[in-house]
């Protein structure tokens, strides 16, 4: 049974008359006629008696038309939902990312395509990169930010395929209590750490290993005062003078000044995931493109401008 059918028999009901209803349906006479036997034929009914004055529907027509309608009207109905959809007049959106990316980096995005597309809901995940990969390749989030490297979990068949696509690239800072003797200075050492008293993300973060594997290669005896997970809660630690912390370049407010690394400086690349097996909602796909065309100016910015830091958390 096709669609056409459908609407050829509602129009013949609708007209009662074969040579009105093909010109209702830019048709031919023979190929209304040739739709409508098959119809009949693939429902085994005879669905109109044909008089002198036009077409009857039978008992049978009668009982399938108020279907028909239902049928072709519900077609009708998810064909707008679908147009909905592909121009975002509805829909949600499911994304997450480590607190660098929730906090400072997609907030600005998310406020433009909200703008542009006010429908459209938003679900938004702040958790480390291995986690957000793992609900990327669950279905739970559409879109993921990660810290590369990340790993894709073994060992199951069903989890998809990740799709990581570089997007922004990032440096962390040191800030630094102004009572510390290093606040004085434009950048630090590795080896000036020894003795500070740190503040860090909490341990087993993407972060967190850049910073240990630095302090390691370094050779310094860290003294680690407070682990914790927000960077506003680090900042809040500095200010307090309980402890230095690094935090992305982003989280900068004009008024803090953030140490760059003479040596060997924290950087890190952030990318987008999502599954590559998988039709990316309307939404979601929009709202990559919007990632791309900013990672494309702040690379555009940071040529024009010359070398320097970018992000981190």
């Amino acid at each position: 049974m096709e669609l056409s059918h459908l609407r050829t028999f509602l129009m013949l009901a609708n007209e009662g008359h074969m040579t009105r209803a093909a010109a209702r349906l830019h048709l031919t006479q023979p190929a209304v006629s040739a739709q409508l036997a098959r119809l009949e034929e693939s429902l085994g009914q005879r669905l109109f008696d044909r008089t002198s004055s036009g077409l009857v529907l039978t008992q049978s027509g009668q009982t399938f038309l108020p279907y028909a309608q239902e049928a072709l009207s519900r077609l009708e109905d998810a064909r707008s939902a679908l147009d909905q959809l592909s121009g975002l007049q509805r829909g949600a959106l499911s994304i997450g990312g480590g607190a660098t990316a929730t906090t400072f980096l997609l907030p600005p995005l998310l406020a433009r395509f909200h703008e542009a597309n006010p429908a459209i809901r938003f679900f938004v995940r702040e958790q480390p990169s291995q986690s957000v990969v793992e609900d990327v390749l669950s279905g739970v989030l559409d879109l993921g930010v990660v810290t590369l490297p990340v790993r894709q979990p073994s060992g199951d068949s069903g989890a998809g395929k990740l799709h990581v696509e570089q997007w922004i690239d990032d440096e962390l800072r040191l800030l630094v209590p102004p009572r510390f003797e290093l606040s004085h200075q434009r950048d630090f050492g590795w080896e000036d750490l020894a003795g500070v008293p740190l503040v860090l993300f909490e341990a087993g973060s993407a972060v967190r290993n850049l910073i240990d594997a630095r302090i390691l290669e370094a050779g310094v005896d860290a003294d680690i005062v407070m682990e914790l997970r927000s960077i506003e809660s680090l900042k809040q630690m500095v200010a307090q003078g309980i402890g230095a912390a690094f935090v992305s370049q982003h989280a900068l407010t004009g008024s803090e000044h953030g140490l760059m690394a003479r040596a060997n400086p924290l950087r890190r690349t952030l990318a987008v995931c999502y599954r590559s097996d998988r039709t990316l909602p309307a939404a979601a796909q929009a709202f990559l493109d919007l990632m791309r065309q900013s990672s494309l100016l702040a690379r555009s910015e940071h040529t024009a401008s010359g070398p320097q830091g970018s992000t981190s958390g």
